[in-house]
């Protein structure tokens, strides 16, 4: 087993199957050693963030199904390179939330993803970031994310 994939472990949590796209899309485009990797959203089997945030989904929630989302999007940068001890940098993580117009809280919801990378990763797990409000996502999710990689 990689190291990574053993901390993810440690910390509690297991990398999902890899989710099939639901569009006319493809989970990860690799571009030497960039992966690009199409917004995930916050489905893992019957577990489903669904809804506004805050009006259906709590912050907390929000932040939760960010964190569906990364182990989600990590299947997919295992599923290309064969192990995650491959990353050499979380590049930058792009959050949409599914928010009602006067929620401003955008960056607390996006740090569910954040900081779980930074746990994972370490330095490593650092990123740049942008956390956006959406006034609807695909499927109603109250969240999803997209990432760059660097990989060897």
């Amino acid at each position: 087993m990689d190291s990574i994939l053993a901390r993810i472990e440690s910390l509690g949590h297991k990398l999902p199957d890899v989710p099939v796209p639901v569009a006319a899309y493809v989970n990860c485009v690799r571009s030497g050693n960039l992966l690009f990797l199409s917004g995930g959203l916050p489905i893992d089997g019957d577990r489903k963030v669904i809804g506004k945030v805050p009006a259906d989904v709590s912050i907390e929630e929000a932040q939760e199904g960010a964190r569906i989302i990364i182990l989600n999007r990590l299947a997919v940068v295992k599923q290309e390179i064969g192990s995650l001890d491959k990353v050499k940098q979380i590049v930058a993580l792009n959050g949409f939330v599914n928010s009602t117009p006067d929620f401003y809280g955008h960056p607390q919801v996006v740090n569910g993803a954040s900081e779980l990378l930074i746990e994972i990763f370490g330095d490593k797990g650092k990123h740049s970031r942008t956390a956006l409000g959406a006034a609807a996502l695909p499927l109603n999710v109250a969240v999803e994310i997209n990432l760059i990689v660097e990989v060897e």
